[in-house]
């Protein structure tokens, strides 16, 4: 098999800037529409990634070419020459998500490295700088997803069957690739993952261009088929991994992760980057969304007028629930998080 990534995780249908205009790849409207939504500056940008234009890894990707962007636009005379102004503009972008922390980690590293160089250089020649620093960035997260699906094929079975929930992005796609490649014969059962169903607009199609065997279930469904006994694995992202193996994922991720402990099932959870500044539950900063996006499916309203509803964006798994922890370092149990990190 030729690996060929799926459209979604693309770089160049992620995002992408010319001159002053900004395009984020709509993953609200995937598969149905393959378009872009467009950002005039660092708040639409900001805006685009809290109404979930991009999820997953999306937003960290956004972030990087806003390095980029930022600096393009100084070279121009758009935005003034001043690092304050740079970081404030990428301090926009990074805050719209505050229970992932990826992104903020990864983007305020670089600005630090970027900070100490700013005042030696022309425009022109931060701008150079700049877009050496993300490439370099985006060939060391390239290879931390390469090995990470080499660490989660190795978990994977020949015959089992996949449960997961919303969109794992590299992380599993290239484990269930890689795992093919090694002969084995696996199926994914996806959660449809509402409200935005992730699972059936985003992970079905990438797993079906894939060549990966896929079907939709619906979030209910997948104690039922743990029970049945045809799910052998639980395999999820995560937004955010504790030092004490604590997992947050989408919401939906908790019920399966309890079934999976109680069928005997393992629980396999991916996390580039672990959170060393998070030590347990009590100091995630939890997403609440706004209860209306409940209640329209596709512009089209699901109950009477008047009526509310609550979403809370993320669950959170206790550690002994979970059984492996896929990291950019290896494989570890939850209990050696801390220790590794």
């Amino acid at each position: 098999m030729d690996l060929k990534i799926p459209y979604l995780l693309r770089s160049k249908n992620i995002c992408y800037f010319e001159g002053t205009n900004f395009y984020i790849g709509n993953r609200k409207e995937f598969p149905f529409k393959k378009n872009f939504a467009l950002c005039k500056n660092t708040d639409e940008i900001a805006q685009a990634i809290k109404s979930m234009v991009t999820q997953g890894g999306g937003p960290l990707q956004v972030a990087l070419t806003s390095l980029i962007y930022v600096a393009n636009l100084m070279d121009k005379g758009i935005v003034e020459y001043d690092f304050e102004i740079y970081s404030k503009n990428m301090q926009t972008i990074i805050n719209s998500r505050p229970t992932n922390t990826t992104m903020k980690r990864t983007i305020n590293t670089l600005l630090k490295k970027i900070e100490a160089e700013i005042d030696s250089l022309n425009t022109e020649q931060f701008l150079h700088y700049v877009k050496e620093v993300v490439a370099e960035k985006e060939d060391e997260l390239n290879n931390i997803y390469n090995n990470m699906g080499l660490w989660g094929a190795s978990l994977i079975n020949d015959g089992d069957t996949i449960l997961t929930t919303c969109f794992a992005e590299h992380t599993l796609i290239l484990s269930l690739y890689y795992a093919m490649r090694e002969g084995k014969k696996i199926k994914v059962l996806s959660n449809e993952t509402r409200p935005y169903f992730q699972g059936s607009r985003l992970t079905a199609p990438s797993l079906k261009e894939m060549g990966i065997p896929v079907e939709i279930i619906c979030d209910s469904m997948g104690s039922y088929f743990m029970r049945q006994g045809e799910v052998n694995h639980y395999m999820i992202a995560s937004d955010l991994v504790c030092m004490d193996g604590t997992v947050v994922n989408k919401i939906g991720s908790l019920p399966n992760a309890i079934a999976a402990n109680y069928y005997g099932i393992p629980c396999t959870a991916f996390s580039m980057s672990p959170d060393v500044t998070k030590n347990d539950k009590s100091m995630i900063d939890m997403e609440l969304r706004d209860g209306n996006e409940l209640l329209n499916v596709f512009n089209h309203p699901i109950s009477e007028e008047g009526i509310t509803a609550l979403y809370p964006s993320f669950d959170v798994i206790d550690a002994n629930l979970v059984t492996n922890i896929v990291t950019n370092k290896g494989i570890f149990s939850p209990v050696q998080i801390g220790d590794n990190f």
